[in-house]
């Protein structure tokens, strides 16, 4: 049997885990517990069914829901071990005293609440389950490089709002698996992206060539398969290039890998944001950090749109000027191009695509459909190749139905 009063001080006493205390779930449990602890079994009964209720949000069972929350918390312990500073000993004995507070809150069956309230059968109920909290999260320690805290352990995608950089819930699931063509080119990035995942030094990349050939589709890619392994990607709009140096403060003592994804990446000639990203790819003390990289994808090899009105201004030094901007590009240590694929390629992506898709066609009718669909698009693409197979399969579907 749980002794109540004690418990209560001990949640009373968090230091370290805290902000724990305002998770709705947990603190309904807490007032619960209140309750309980004061005689008053109606407003028990009811704080409960609220607990309950937030608890199902996530899942039916506390323990799992408070090991995730110890796991996913953002705490000044975490950040000191992260950043390989050592908290001391006090702060490890508080936080020894802490999980194992949390353990023994993880372990109050629903039926125990249930019998000290008197409530009725039809209360709602949820699990409970063993777990060593402070084993598992000693060994999320070890690997805090692979496994991140606070929001970075939840999410591996994000964007910048405001000047924050926020988690994207639901991004693109594209997998290096579902994309075919252009092996050789994906493998450069790759490679890069295992230099900095192993600390060796990596290279800010640039991946430029036609519209629809998969440069951005790569990326995503790459990020979803190594973020098991540390990876997370922050992706910048060109307006937010001038984030660079607070994203770089925010992340440097990060233990995680950060790859910041620029996509679509052009500038006019007076363009503000050109300076933001020069300074970075030079490597400025300020702008730079050993665990971040970029990966830009743009249509163009000059990243800044010359004009013919550009090369007749009046500026003494125009030429040094105009080829600072138009050789931006050459800044990122590796380039790679992703060209306009040839026919044969074109039909190996297609029938690659028609294959995961499960379209069964005629390898001579698919065929005859992607040229026919690609001269109607424009020309051929790994883009036109999937909207090709989306079609023929919602066009399958429609007749079976």
């Amino acid at each position: 049997m749980t002794d109540i009063k004690l418990m209560l001080q001990r949640l009373d006493t968090l230091v370290v885990f805290k902000a724990l205390k305002k998770d709705p779930a947990v603190s309904a449990l807490i007032e619960t517990l209140k309750h309980l602890r004061d005689g008053e079994r109606s407003l028990a009964l009811e704080s409960y069914c609220g607990f309950v209720s937030e608890l199902y949000r996530q899942d039916d069972c506390l323990s799992q829901h408070l090991l995730r929350l110890v796991l996913e918390d953002e705490n000044m312990y975490i950040l000191r071990k992260g950043a390989g500073v050592e908290p001391g000993w006090l702060v490890e004995e508080c936080l020894a005293n802490e999980l194992y507070t949390l353990e023994a809150l993880s372990y109050i069956s629903c039926d125990e609440l249930i019998a000290q309230m008197g409530g009725p059968d039809f209360v709602p109920r949820y699990r409970t389950e063993p777990l060593d909290f402070s084993k598992i999260y000693a060994d999320r320690i070890h690997a805090v490089d692979r496994f991140g805290y606070g929001i970075y352990a939840k999410y591996h995608v994000f964007v910048v709002r405001d000047g924050e950089i926020v988690p994207v819930e639901y991004p693109d699931e594209i997998t290096l698996n579902r994309l075919s063509g252009y092996e050789a080119e994906r493998q450069e990035v790759i490679d890069n992206t295992l230099a900095l995942l192993s600390g060796r030094p990596a290279n800010n990349v640039l991946l430029y060539g036609d519209c629809g050939t998969g440069k951005s589709s790569a990326v995503k890619a790459i990020a979803n398969e190594f973020a098991k392994d540390g990876l997370r990607l922050i992706e910048l709009k060109k307006k937010q290039l001038h984030e660079i140096p607070n994203i770089i403060k925010k992340i440097s003592r990060n233990p995680l890998k950060f790859v910041v994804f620029i996509d679509d990446l052009s500038f006019t000639e007076d363009d503000d944001d050109f300076a933001a990203l020069k300074a970075t790819l030079e490597g400025s003390v300020s702008s730079t950090a050993p665990n971040l990289v970029i990966y830009a994808t743009s249509n163009r090899r000059h990243l800044v749109k010359e004009t013919f009105s550009a090369r007749e201004g009046d500026e003494v030094h125009r030429n040094d000027t105009m080829q600072e901007m138009l050789s931006l590009s050459e800044r990122f240590g590796i380039r790679v191009v992703f060209r306009k694929p040839d026919k044969q390629l074109y039909l190996s992506v297609v029938r690659e695509l028609a294959k995961q898709y499960g379209l069964d066609i005629p390898d001579g009718e698919l065929c005859l459909k992607a040229e026919q669909f690609a001269l109607a698009r424009g020309g051929r693409s790994p883009r036109a190749a999937k909207q090709l197979v989306e079609f023929l399969v919602g066009t399958e579907t429609k007749k079976e139905g």
